[in-house]
């Protein structure tokens, strides 16, 4: 018997992915036509034996996300639910808070991932890997490929390269360690829970003495990379299984059309039924493109490559869109031209207008490459990257926007650049 966890977080105070998630939870964001969170159940759902689905978070409990679960039950057939934590725990911290729950029916081992990675999920090849592997070590650790240089934003893994077995582990260096790099996803046996256990002894010790000496109060946090992989590296307890499929951490707006493009390229072994193609009376589909069945588009706009259209989308006469998200009731008048952008919820783009963004994609030419964390500010301007119109924004006809994020509910009279618009 198995379980999954997933960890979705909360209410963010970063701004990398605002103005989105003013509207929606971040793991509900649709990616490729779906919510992100959906990609993971999916692939969860097809592991043999799974028997439930746990959600783990802080976000309160809201309409969106409950019929999120009750339609992600009725359609995957697994019970899944959601517990919610009193304060942001840590990956460590919340999972063994829920740990009765998580090891409620006694399942053998239990995968643990992150929300925001879009990956093809290789959990049944995890599973297979760690049974080879006998039954004295308690984890599995999803690995992949990064260049040197970027390696130093992610968990490093130093390995065995004739067992696999994790010798090192560094979340990020400042040096370079290794160029094989934590992706989030694991397994675990009930083990892990011991390890985390001692842990949190520790730290309640020490949140005593801080309080006693200085009246402060620690955070009941553990993070699994920094206080538990750290200690086990080099035990015989842990072991890295290394993916060559695509993976993708979705931190930012401009990462989840990366995302996009990345989910939509697997719907052709997946769900090709999803995916666009050119008929007489529609669009001119370039690439990948989802489109929403209940989308009103004119035959001669152009779409595509790597475009999602959402639920209730009209698109008129002659619009070109690229590289872009769509989303629920947005207009995009005639001969409009979206690129590189993310058209939030119930936005209008007016007649003859161009809403532009910088791609921020891995660099093309090296296999290894991933996405940068971006950073909103640069040299004290605005980081060059995708533009995003939040929910109910309306702009103009024949002005320019490019590289700019406008939060909701703006009416827009004029060409911007660069600029965040509040």
């Amino acid at each position: 018997m198995l379980k999954a966890i997933i960890i979705i977080g909360g209410p963010q105070k970063g701004t990398r992915f605002r103005p989105l998630s003013f509207e929606v939870p971040k793991p509900l964001f649709p990616v490729a036509g779906v919510p992100m969170l959906q990609h993971h159940i999916e692939a969860c759902a097809q592991v043999p034996d799974m028997k439930e689905i746990i959600l783990i978070g802080f976000y309160q409990p809201n309409d969106e996300l409950n019929h999120f679960i009750s339609s992600s039950q009725q359609e995957f057939k697994i019970p899944i639910r959601y517990l919610q934590e009193f304060a942001a725990l840590g990956t460590g911290g919340g999972i063994y808070h829920f740990r009765d729950q998580i090891l409620s029916g006694g399942p053998a081992a239990f995968f643990l991932m992150n929300a925001d990675v879009c990956s093809e999920f290789p959990l049944k090849e995890m599973l297979r890997f760690h049974r080879q592997h006998g039954e004295n070590h308690c984890g599995v650790l999803l690995g992949t490929t990064a260049n040197r240089t970027q390696s130093l934003n992610y968990g490093c893994i130093v390995e065995n390269h004739e067992t696999n077995e994790v010798l090192h582990f560094v979340e990020k260096p400042n040096t370079f360690v290794s160029d094989i790099i934590n992706c989030g996803i694991y397994l675990f046996t009930p083990d892990i829970f011991g390890h985390i256990g001692k842990v949190f002894q520790r730290n309640q010790q020490e949140r005593i003495q801080e309080e006693l000496t200085n009246g402060k109060q620690m955070p009941e946090v553990i993070r699994l990379e920094q206080d538990i992989f750290t200690t086990l590296a080099g035990q015989k307890k842990l072991f890295v299984y290394k993916t060559q499929h695509f993976w993708s951490q979705i931190k930012s707006a401009g990462s989840a059309i990366y995302a996009s493009r990345l989910y939509l390229k697997q719907y052709h072994q997946t769900h090709p039924e999803r995916l666009a193609t050119n008929q007489d009376g529609t669009p001119k589909i370039i690439g990948d493109v989802y489109i929403h069945p209940t989308a009103n588009i004119d035959p001669s706009a152009v779409l595509g490559p790597n475009v999602s259209i959402g639920k209730a989308v009209t698109i008129g006469v002659g619009v070109r869109v690229r590289e872009s998200i769509i989303l629920h009731g947005a207009v995009l008048q005639d001969h409009c031209c979206v690129l590189n952008s993310i058209v939030g919820w119930d936005s209008t783009v007016g007649k003859w207008a161009r809403v532009e963004g910088t791609p921020s994609d891995p660099n093309p030419n090296d296999p290894y490459a991933k996405m940068d964390s971006e950073t909103l500010f640069r040299e004290g301007g605005l980081t060059p990257s995708i533009t995003i119109l939040g929910c109910n924004v309306s702009i103009p006809s024949e002005v320019i926007i490019r590289n700019s994020i406008v939060l909701p509910h703006k009416d827009l009279n004029r060409s911007f650049q660069n600029q965040i618009i509040l």
